[in-house]
């Protein structure tokens, strides 16, 4: 029986991982969650897992009203609850499904207390790979990724050692508008962003596949989780979804893992622990693989991951910078306050406006983070006299 904690029981990978909780009662508890400012998910969630005992919500004022209609819950409120139902829930496992640099202190808070972490956060290791791995390498916790891209790459080196690998192939859709050219995307809405060919995600990482910023993320997530080199880690378009990563191994054949675009696999993969029953596919041609449709990666098209790739090289505060802007830029599109391609435009201008700290800690992270976020929030007003 393990005993865990959810961060971000409110969104989609918090949504599906309730499901998964529900049916597997005979292994798993939830003894806390945290649901940030969608306070109305509280009341369905204490009645279908009874066991809860600490939960964490955004705001004090939130908290005092839940205090008195909830007084056998302890409740907590804001960055600081967020560890503190971590420390204080005597949970074994904390599963973060947080969107956001808000994921890292968390994350490093799960490790510091040798928690098994499951970790759907994607900003945890763009920004703080380094501390986070720091942490795993003295002992400190566990880590399982949730992303099925990562998922699929663990999958394929517990079967496959790296050194027989010639190439790992990270799979993106291309997001909503794989079939505009780049000329066509200067005016296209928040609306349509959203329409997700192939996966039913949150707005925020629903945009980010549309700028292939995603994409980016996972490249540097691989580096960081599986040390495997960038050099040979490659984007490549898949329509349908269904391949979440794929390798070129030395004899010849392509490994693969397939299954349809849904995250209960990926988060059932990691609250066991990695152990579950699984097939990777086997072939001479990647179109083997099933009726899909691959296409070739046009960094021209979408230039998000050579910036997110670029930054990490540069370092951790580059990183951190990357992430906070790309943040503000993308909350800001969805207001209708800057255009799509603005998004990228000013997360490379924050990117080159950061400098790094002579120790990348979380403070100097934090620093960076902020700093990228006011450019953002300063220059985004450029923008918009170009909408309509």
């Amino acid at each position: 029986m393990r005993k865990v904690c959810l961060l971000g029981a409110s969104g989609s990978i918090g949504a599906q991982s309730l499901d998964i909780l529900e049916k597997e009662k005979e292994q798993f508890e939830l003894v806390a969650f945290s649901v940030g400012k969608r306070v109305e998910k509280i009341p369905a969630i204490l009645h279908s897992f009874p066991s809860v005992k600490h939960v964490c919500v955004q705001y004090e004022e939130d908290m005092l009203v839940l205090e008195e209609l909830h007084p056998d819950v302890s409740w907590h409120f804001g960055a600081e609850g967020l560890k503190e139902i971590i420390r204080e829930s005597s949970c074994d496992m904390v599963e973060n499904a947080l969107v956001g640099f808000a994921g890292l202190e968390p994350t490093l808070v799960s490790l510091e207390e040798g928690k098994i972490l499951c970790l759907a956060n994607k900003e945890s290791l763009v920004v703080g790979g380094r501390l986070v791995n720091a942490l795993l390498k003295e002992g400190k916790g566990t880590l399982y990724p949730i992303d099925s891209e990562h998922v699929a790459i663990a999958k394929l080196f517990s079967r496959i050692p790296q050194q027989q690998a010639e190439g790992l192939y990270i799979t993106a859709s291309g997001g909503a508008f794989r079939n505009k050219k780049r000329e066509e995307l200067v005016s296209v809405k928040a609306e349509e962003a959203l329409a997700h060919p192939t996966w039913n995600m949150g707005a925020k990482i629903t945009i980010d596949c549309a700028t292939m910023m995603n994409k980016g993320f996972e490249v540097i997530e691989a580096n960081v989780l599986f040390g495997y080199p960038l050099e040979k880690t490659h984007i490549i378009l898949h329509d349908e979804s269904h391949v979440h990563s794929y390798l070129k191994a030395n004899d010849g054949f392509y490994y693969g893992d397939v299954s349809v675009p849904d995250m209960h696999g990926p988060i059932a993969y990691a609250l066991h622990e990695g152990k579950v029953d699984y097939r990777l596919a086997k072939v001479k041609d990647i179109a083997d693989f099933g009726p899909f449709h691959f296409h070739s990666f046009d960094g021209n098209r979408y230039p998000a991951p050579a910036l997110c790739v670029r930054a990490y090289l540069e370092g951790p505060c580059h990183a951190a910078a990357l992430n906070g802007a790309n943040e503000e830029a993308v909350y800001a599109y969805l207001r209708g306050e800057i255009g799509f391609l603005d998004i990228e435009t000013l997360v490379a201008e924050a990117v080159k406006e950061a400098t790094e700290e002579k120790v990348a800690d979380y403070k100097a992270l934090a620093k960076a983070d902020a700093l990228a976020r006011e450019f953002v929030l300063k220059e985004k007003g450029r923008f918009a006299h170009g909408l309509v």
